[in-house]
Parts: C-alpha cells; structure tokens; sequence
C-alpha cells in the first residue's frame, strides 16, 4: 500500500477475470474506497462508502461493509446480486472532497471520480490505462466495439472538458500505475493525441 498524496492511498491486487493486477484507493480523510480490491495490509480506518467507477467494478466493494454507490446509468448490472448498489449522479459529492465526473462513452455510466487530496486526484474506470511503455492510452480497439473512431473521439473529448473544468495535478487509475503529479499533462497529450 502506498501512500501517493496525504490522505490517498493506492494498492495493487491481481484480479483473476482478467489475468492481471488492478489498483484500488482509498480517500482516507473522506472515507470513501474506490473500486475495491482486497488491501494488502491494513486500511487506516473503516471505509464509510465505497465508489465504484463503472459497474464492472463491484469486485470486492461488500466485503468493506459500507454503502456502495455507481452511477445509475449502471444499476441495472446489480439487480439480483447480493451486493446492494445505489445510484449516483454526475455533478453529485458523495463524501466531502469526492465528486462524480461524466466521462460516459465507453459505457454509460462510466465515471471520473474528483478527489481533493494533494493538488487534487481524478480517478479513472476504464477510459483510460497505462500502457506497456508507461504512457497514458485508451482501451485496445478490441474493446471498444464494431466503430472505434468515434467512442476514441468521444473519450478524447470527454478528457478535454475535464482537463477544462477541473482542478487537478494527478491520475488515480483502475489500470496501470498513478500520477502523483503531472496528470493533466498526461491526460492532455491523450486528450490532443
């Protein structure tokens, strides 16, 4: 585990589904986890809600024993499942200094998380990852459906206008190693790419 701004934690765990580690935080201050693994070691207190940034990312949020909240663009994906799931909407604060971003697109509900922490966090589901060679990419075309030009396009945009609207120096992503600082350039040279 591993502390990347005061108050924000980032740790790794290897999800079987997809044959590969993913990375969860966790906002300490704010109480809120975002799309929970198990943590390699102790959290510093009890989560009070755990974020999830796209439904696909339920994976261990029930084990936390807090509330779980997605967009509710996504809540279809949680009926009848044994974990109880309740919406949110983009522009929402769901715990003091975290709010939820449109990103869409890729999925409907695909969400930014804004986490006031250090210069200030962005939070990814899927929209973006971290490539081979370290920088910042989207999704393999493979994933991105029959036509992907124009979902590439789409997240291109949706990049822009969070780098436009938001106030924010590093990344906190779902898939692949966290900026600590430098984010926006980053996210900017996708966003221009």
């Amino acid at each position: 585990m591993d502390e990347i701004a005061p108050g924000l934690l980032d740790w790794t765990a290897y999800r079987d589904t997809i044959g590969t580690a993913v990375h969860s935080h966790y906002a300490t201050q704010a109480g809120v986890i975002v799309d929970p693994m198990p943590a390699d070691g102790d959290l510093p207190s009890a989560p009070r809600l755990a974020g999830l940034t796209n439904r696909h990312h339920l994976r261990f949020a029930a084990d936390y024993g807090c509330p779980i909240v997605c967009h509710e663009a996504g809540l279809h994906e949680f009926e009848g499942a044994d974990a109880e799931v309740e919406g949110f909407r983009w522009g929402d604060e769901l715990a003091p200094g975290v709010r939820a971003l449109e990103v869409g697109v890729l999925c409907p509900e695909e969400s930014a998380l804004h986490i006031a922490a250090g210069d200030g966090f962005l939070a990814f589901a899927d929209a973006v990852i971290r490539g081979r060679d370290g920088r910042l990419a989207l999704v393999p075309d493979s994933l991105l459906g029959d036509d992907p030009e124009p979902v590439k396009a789409g997240l291109r945009a949706a990049f822009q206008r969070l780098i436009d609207e938001q106030d924010f120096d590093g990344l906190l992503l779902a898939h692949g190693e966290p900026s600590r600082s430098g984010g926006r350039a980053e996210l900017q040279a996708l966003a221009t790419g």
